[in-house]
C-alpha cells in the first residue's frame, strides 16, 4: 500500500465514520493499520468504529473532538486520542465524564486554554477581541465539543477574525461537507463581519 492510497482510504474511512456507516470505517481503518501497524490514527479510527457499533453513543462526539484536534497538530491529537481511548476501559457511558477533569488536566499540560475558560474570561468583562489577541501568539484555545466550535467560528468572524475562520471552516468542511451549521457559518463570513 502506497503512502498515497494510505490517506486515500483514512479519508474514505473518515467519510463512512461521519456518515455513520461505522463498519466500512471498521475495514478501512484497519486496512491502512494492517499495512501500517503504527498509525495511531488508523488505530484510533478502528477502536471509535467499533465503539460507535456497539452503540456507545460518545464515539462520534469523540471522532469530531479528535478531528478538531487534528487541525491544530496532528500529533498532539493522536496522543491525546490514544490517552483517552486508553483510559476508558471500552465504556462511554458518560461522554462529560471525558471531557471534565482528568483531561481538563492533560489539555492544560498542553500548554493551552479550554474554550470555556476562555469564554468565563469574556463573561467576566472583557471582550472577545482583546482576549484572543492577548493569547493568540502564546497559547492555543482547546476546543472539545462541536457547539464550542461553532461558537468560537461565530466569534472570529464577528470580531474581524475571517481569515483564521476561513482557514478552520474549509478544514471543517473538508471533513464535513455537507453540515449545515458550518454551511451557514460560511455565508455568514461571505457577507463580512457585523458592524
Amino acid at each position: 500500500m502506497s503512502s498515497t492510497s494510505k490517506y486515500k482510504i483514512l479519508t474514505q474511512a473518515k467519510d463512512s465514520f461521519s456518515k455513520a456507516d461505522f463498519k466500512n470505517a471498521l475495514d478501512k481503518f484497519a486496512m491502512v493499520l494492517e499495512n501500517y501497524p503504527n498509525s495511531k490514527e488508523a488505530y484510533n479510527g478502528v477502536i471509535l468504529s467499533e465503539m460507535a457499533m456497539s452503540g456507545e453513543g460518545g464515539a462520534e462526539a469523540l471522532f469530531d473532538y479528535y478531528e478538531i484536534l487534528k487541525e491544530e497538530d496532528k500529533e498532539v491529537a493522536d496522543k491525546i486520542m490514544s490517552e483517552i481511548l486508553q483510559n476508558m476501559d471500552g465504556s462511554l457511558e458518560k461522554l462529560s465524564e471525558v471531557f471534565a477533569e482528568p483531561l481538563r488536566d492533560r489539555l492544560e499540560f498542553e500548554d493551552g486554554i479550554l474554550y470555556q475558560d476562555f469564554k468565563a474570561i469574556i463573561e467576566g468583562g472583557e471582550g472577545f477581541k482583546e482576549t484572543f489577541e492577548n493569547i493568540m501568539f502564546s497559547t492555543r484555545v482547546i476546543i472539545t465539543q462541536k457547539e464550542d466550535f461553532i461558537d468560537f467560528l461565530d466569534n472570529l468572524i464577528d470580531h474581524g477574525f475571517e481569515e483564521m475562520a476561513l482557514s478552520y471552516l474549509e478544514n471543517a468542511l473538508s471533513v464535513y461537507p455537507s453540515d449545515e451549521l458550518l454551511r451557514k457559518l460560511l455565508k455568514k463570513l461571505a457577507k463580512g463581519p457585523k458592524k
